[in-house]
């Protein structure tokens, strides 16, 4: 069965395409918890497929949860904001996106991340040394058309309305409340493009510390799908993940490399799963 779920976030590493290949691997749960959530991906398919009956969405950027807090809670009036500063891209689209990224940098306004991301090279969010958000955007395209993001908006609202509970928090924070009868989804930032030049996140991943939060979840008890790693033909990305864990590894196709494709070469690019020994 193909999974057909909402999609009013676009985000660059979004596990949407890979949502379907990633819940065949999740049983059903009473809470599904996604501490690293993004454009929620996981959430909402899960919640298309019905696989569980509450859902714990949290991010540590306090302007995208924000966002879905907004989106859940009030989607008619949040799609109506979107499609206000969307059309403001008329006649100068270029400098429309700076005017609103400066904006949103001062005030950290959940809708104009919104339409950042929806507009940005490649929906890929970055920030510089300072928490800014300053990617530039993408010339071909004006984002998203406000007829469809209210449509994502509307259904997102409907699936998981009064079913969600939404947290800008750390990610071990969050999973101090799950419990067996639940499942945790992780998606942390890959190593190599969290820090440095390339910064696409607000804040690294400590690899210790997940792990060490892997392991209290392990003797817990507690069921939990990580996404960490992976390759591009023969390029590989990220350090293993410890054995002492006991994790299971499942290779899922995520498709032609677009890196790879504009440098002239032909790639397919593999993302790594790793099953919790209580599954």
């Amino acid at each position: 069965m193909r999974l057909t779920a909402p999609h009013p976030i676009p985000y660059q590493g979004s596990k949407r395409r890979l949502a379907e290949a990633i819940l065949r691997h999740a049983p059903p749960a009473r809470r599904l918890y996604e501490p690293f959530a993004g454009s929620a991906a996981i959430t909402l398919a899960a919640a298309a497929r019905g696989l569980a009956s509450r859902f714990v969405v949290a991010d540590r950027l306090a302007p995208l949860a924000a966002l879905w807090r907004a989106i859940l809670e009030e989607p008619a009036a949040t799609a109506r904001r979107y499609q206000r500063v969307w059309r403001g891209q008329t006649d100068d689209p270029a400098a429309h996106f700076a005017t609103a990224r400066d904006r949103f940098n001062r005030t950290g306004d959940p809708v104009l991340l919104l339409y950042l991301l929806a507009r940005c090279v490649k929906n890929a969010v970055r920030f510089n040394a300072q928490g800014a958000f300053n990617q530039a955007p993408d010339h071909r395209r004006r984002g998203m058309h406000p007829d469809r993001m209210r449509r994502h908006i509307a259904r997102a609202a409907e699936l998981l309305a009064g079913r969600a509970e939404v947290h800008a928090a750390d990610f071990a924070d969050i999973l101090a409340d799950a419990r067996p009868a639940d499942l945790v989804y992780l998606d942390p930032p890959y190593q190599g493009v969290s820090g440095g030049r390339d910064r696409r996140y607000v804040a690294p991943i400590d690899l210790p510390r997940l792990f060490d939060e892997l392991e209290a979840l392990n003797r817990r008890g507690v069921r939990y799908l990580l996404s960490f790693d992976g390759r591009t033909g023969e390029k590989h990305y990220g350090s293993p993940v410890p054995g002492e864990l006991g994790l299971r590894r499942v290779q899922l196709a995520a498709g032609r490399s677009s890196q790879a494709t504009l440098s002239g070469r032909v790639a397919d690019t593999v993302e790594s799963l790793y099953l919790s020994p209580s599954l």
